[in-house]
């Protein structure tokens, strides 16, 4: 190792990379071509069917939040009318790069001014962008106060429409335990002196994704997040004995199967946002358990509106 590699060098590259090499086409040239007015996108197509969707997807996006940048996996879209061959595509990275440098508060904010970019330089009726990721998570452990970096999944959708009408999607995704109940039970027959002790069961690694869908605002994250935790018996990576002990009782005295984990955060977030946000606010629950005893998984999935939830409280 070098004393150049020791003292003022990262591994970071410079902030804006450019091309040093000689350009194979001369400006003249470029600008002849391009004052010529072909533009292939705007041709008539073959046959002139109008295009639900069409853009990019698989791109990472650079998101400035309050805890940093973060990176997401992002589809932008918008649909096609019938007289028109294609889209724009270097106008959707264009409006990626406006929005590099720009801080937002919440990820519904920057995809919501993402999808307004995307459909003023094109010529459909309305834009679509989706982001996936993770956001860091820190959480203190019940009995050690140990703390544990983990990570929320998310899940963000932005639609707008040519007239400036917006739907936001927000989503998170949270790891929790879950107990069949049914083993507990056929337990409790077998073993007639238990005690005070739960029966023993199967437990499981489970999954669970909370959507709310709605025009304007979304609900924070935070918000979500504390549907999650009322609702479920949620892990983390760092936990000493006297942490794993607890979290383990606690799923044995209410063990779950993926139906309860996804009706209880339906009557969580009835409790929760009924109060606040419209009855026709689309929820959507996705529950996945990772069964420790089967080969399988057990998936469960409601999609309804909030006031159909209330309703029922």
């Amino acid at each position: 190792m070098t004393e150049r590699d020791t003292v003022g060098e990262t591994d970071l590259p410079s902030l804006i990379r450019l091309d040093q090499g000689p350009s194979l086409i001369d400006g003249q040239t470029h600008q002849r071509v391009l004052a010529s007015g072909t533009d292939v996108p705007e041709q008539a197509p073959s046959f002139a069917i109008p295009l639900d969707a069409v853009g990019i997807a698989g791109k990472t996006l650079w998101v400035l939040l309050p805890e940093g940048r973060l990176p997401f996996s992002a589809s932008l879209t918008v649909d096609l009318p019938g007289h028109s061959r294609g889209i724009h595509m270097s106008r959707l990275e264009q409006a990626v790069t406006e929005l590099h440098d720009e801080p937002f508060a919440r990820l519904s904010h920057y995809a919501g001014a993402l999808a307004a970019k995307v459909v003023a330089r094109q010529q459909g009726s309305a834009a679509r962008v989706c982001l996936t990721g993770k956001r860091p998570l820190l959480r203190q452990s019940k009995i050690s106060r140990q703390l544990s970096v983990d990570h929320l999944l998310v899940r963000v959708e932005a639609m707008i429409s040519r007239d400036g009408v917006l739907t936001l999607a927000n989503g998170i995704g949270v790891c929790h335990i879950t107990s069949c109940p049914c083993t507990q039970v056929y337990n409790r027959h077998v073993f007639t002196a238990r005690g005070d002790c739960p029966m023993p069961t199967h437990s499981q690694r489970s999954r669970t994704w909370l959507h709310l869908r709605g025009v304007g605002e979304a609900p924070a994250h935070q918000k979500l997040l504390s549907c999650l935790e009322e609702s479920l018996h949620l892990t983390q990576d760092l936990l000493k004995r006297p942490d794993e002990a607890e979290i383990v009782l606690k799923s044995h005295k209410h063990p779950q199967f993926a139906e309860d984990a996804v009706r209880e955060t339906a009557r969580a977030a009835g409790r929760l946002f009924g109060p606040v946000l419209p009855a026709d606010t689309g929820i959507t629950i996705e529950s996945l358990s990772l069964e420790s005893i089967h080969i399988h998984d057990v998936c469960c999935r409601l999609e309804t509106t909030l006031g159909a939830i209330c309703a029922l409280l």
